[in-house]
């Protein structure tokens, strides 16, 4: 049996405290819809007395949400509690959080209180909460710089009082997680009466420990972990929500824990706070970042291919994604490749998947990502190449407003280079020119295209080609990141079909 770890969530507080990322009344509420679809057990809807707008989101937020608890912070002064009060009196589970200080560093330069002042004023607030609400959340702010002694006398005093919940948060995210740890464990020995109320924590991630810290105090007894989506919120954030809980679905081995998150949702929640927000998560983000589930290395591909466990500790299903991203770039394999082109409907021989994936690996190292677009003109191309009679070696092109074109062209045919030199209206033409020296056949160009396959600066160029020699069309296709390469490759192409065309006739005689 695994022990239930509570998720309170504090999106739409603490996590709007982020810089540019203030949210109207309608995205909180479209947000803490989202929050109560993945059954999170407490949504801190806002700081009520912070503004008449907070107070009328938090407001709003608790008359909406049915399935979870709904909080509103609060300091441990009357205005405030009954602001809080105010804004969530109509929740279906309402509860109110209140804080104080209680490092020696708070108490003395933001509070200005003797610590017995301290431990009075939060005892007399607690009880006053109590008077409105059941449910009531305490928590020492800056409670890892405080000291344990006085921290178990401020504990004892408020659960006394009525406190239901007791939170330790590491507020400014200096502690690591094995003082932590230790930390807890000795806080909790002190003060007994924690085994009766929930035990949470809050960690800020200013050294990047909030999640390995909320872990940590798992181990250390705690039961429900303050966190939010995306792990935004003031400074470097909070610790992460999907990190959280993906932790503990992936490892029950190790903290014996679990959560009642929906973790399926987790993908659709953090879309949508980085819709509502405009601000994206790093692609290597764990959990929801754009390449958490994406591979491009040849030997990872390969083994993905063989066994998504092999890469994979998670599946994307479970967080709500439908499948894994194989990225075809410059490190991507054959396999990679074959298997990319089968399932965008090609089958292709070992032949064409030798030269497909040459060209594929050049293209690749101009380009940062290769798209499907970029592999179905590649491969379509490939697919139907007839033998190259002649190959581009080389070509150097002299182009400008105020000179007349030249391009200097090396063919390879039969092992042997052949270079020409010709002059154009414009590059592609003198290019075009210079194969017409070197091939020796009289050909007219009919049609000239070119596209992009893909968008981007780094886009693949697509060229068509169509040429007539007597009555007989022929056309050809080129592709890559170079508008003058893919034309020329498109030209070369349509020329090796009117040879190849030729030498089947010669043959047939």
């Amino acid at each position: 049996m695994y022990k239930q770890i509570k998720i309170f969530d504090t999106t739409l507080r603490d996590g709007e405290q982020s810089p540019g990322c203030s949210m109207n009344l309608r995205e909180k509420i479209e947000m803490a819809k989202q929050l109560e679809r993945m059954k999170v057990d407490v949504i801190e809807a806002g700081f009520a007395i912070s503004s008449p707008g907070d107070f009328q989101s938090v407001k709003t937020v608790a008359e909406t949400i049915k399935d979870s608890i709904v909080a509103s912070l609060a300091r441990t002064t009357t205005a405030d509690i009954d602001a809080a009060w105010g804004a969530i009196v109509n929740a279906a589970q309402p509860r109110i959080h209140t804080f104080i200080a209680t490092s020696p560093i708070h108490m003395q330069y933001k509070l200005n209180m003797k610590p017995d002042d301290v431990v009075e004023q939060a005892i007399a607030m607690v009880k006053y909460a109590k008077k409105h609400c059941a449910d009531i959340e305490f928590s020492a702010e800056d409670a890892t710089r405080s000291e344990p002694a006085f921290l178990a006398r401020v504990f004892e005093g408020v659960i006394k009082a009525g406190a239901t919940t007791i939170n330790i948060p590491d507020t400014v995210g200096y502690t690591v997680p094995d003082e932590f740890y230790a930390f807890l464990m000795k806080v909790r020995e002190l003060c007994p009466a924690l085994d009766n109320v929930d035990i949470s924590v809050h960690c800020h991630n200013d050294l990047g420990l909030g999640v390995a810290n909320s872990l940590a105090a798992i181990r250390a007894g705690a039961t429900q972990i303050e966190c939010t989506v995306n792990g935004i919120g003031e400074r470097a954030g909070n610790a992460a929500m999907e990190e959280i809980v993906m932790a503990l679905a992936t490892r029950r081995d190790v903290y014996g824990a679990s959560t009642g998150i929906v973790t399926t949702e987790i993908m659709r929640a953090s879309k949508l706070l980085s819709r509502i927000t405009g601000v994206k998560v790093q692609p290597n983000k764990a959990i929801v970042g754009e390449n958490a589930f994406a591979h491009e290395a040849g030997i990872h591909q390969h083994g993905v291919l063989k066994n998504k466990e092999t890469y994979e500790i998670m599946t994307p299903e479970s967080v709500g994604l439908t499948t894994n991203n194989m990225v075809l770039g410059k490190h991507s394999g054959k396999h990679a490749f074959r298997s990319k082109a089968k399932e965008l409907g090609f089958e292709l021989t070992d032949e064409a998947l030798e030269q497909a994936f040459a060209r594929f690996k050049i293209i690749a190292d101009k380009k940062k990502v290769v798209y499907d677009r970029d592999i179905e003109a590649l491969v379509s191309k490939e697919s139907v190449q007839v033998p190259k009679t002649f190959q581009m070696d080389s070509f150097v092109i002299n182009s400008g407003n105020k000179i007349t074109s030249t391009a200097v062209l090396k063919l390879m045919k039969d092992d042997k280079t052949i270079e020409k030199v010709s002059r154009g209206d414009g590059p592609i033409d003198a290019a075009f020119k210079a194969i017409e020296k070197i091939v020796g056949i009289e050909m007219k160009l009919e049609d000239f295209q070119l596209n992009s396959v893909t968008e981007g600066e780094d886009a693949l160029g697509d060229a068509l080609v169509k040429i007539s020699v007597g009555n007989k069309m022929y056309s050809g296709r080129g592709l890559s990141t170079d508008i003058v390469e893919a034309s020329i490759h498109a030209y070369i192409n349509a020329v090796n079909k009117v040879l190849y065309e030729t030498t089947e006739k010669e043959q047939a005689v």
